[in-house]
């Protein structure tokens, strides 16, 4: 492979992830809420009463960065901070009723969002795309590890 094409593909793929993260932000904002808060409130479904601490982890984010838009969730009624029995100066959180209710409608926004860009693309194309994303991914991730020099 051309580095050529490699730098195409990164610029491609740099560019699309931009354009998809700008395109959800505005249809997010058309139900009142933000990708970021979104990407929360799908994790917490999947996984409720996470510690802050794991939750900033899991979505790779840095800890005070979670807690503004933790903070905005609780504002809206979505979320709810509970102590940690175990560990008094840790918090677990937890969804709403109405957080889960705004969850469970972002899946239509979410379903449409897949239809509306993924439309006219076959279904091997998108299992092909999918694990290359995945390898991408894993090999980023072990780029990024301590100790580890790329390569020139």
């Amino acid at each position: 492979m051309t580095r050529d094409l490699k730098r195409q593909f990164v610029s491609q793929l740099v560019e699309s992830s931009r354009l998809l993260r700008n395109y959800i932000d505005h249809r997010a904002k058309g139900r009142g809420t933000t990708r970021a808060q979104w990407i929360v409130l799908f994790r917490l479904r999947e996984q409720e009463g996470l510690s802050q601490v794991d939750l900033a982890e899991v979505l790779e984010l840095q800890p005070i960065s979670l807690v503004r838009l933790l903070d905005r969730l609780v504002e809206h009624g979505l979320l709810e901070r509970r102590h940690d029995p175990r560990d008094r100066r840790a918090n677990r959180l937890f969804l709403t009723a109405a957080g889960r209710q705004l969850v469970d409608d972002l899946d239509s926004l979410r379903d449409s969002i897949a239809e509306n860009v993924l439309q006219d693309i076959s279904e091997a194309s998108i299992q092909t795309s999918l694990q290359t994303l995945r390898d991408i991914k894993e090999r980023i991730k072990s780029l990024a590890e301590p100790g580890h020099i790329a390569a020139k």
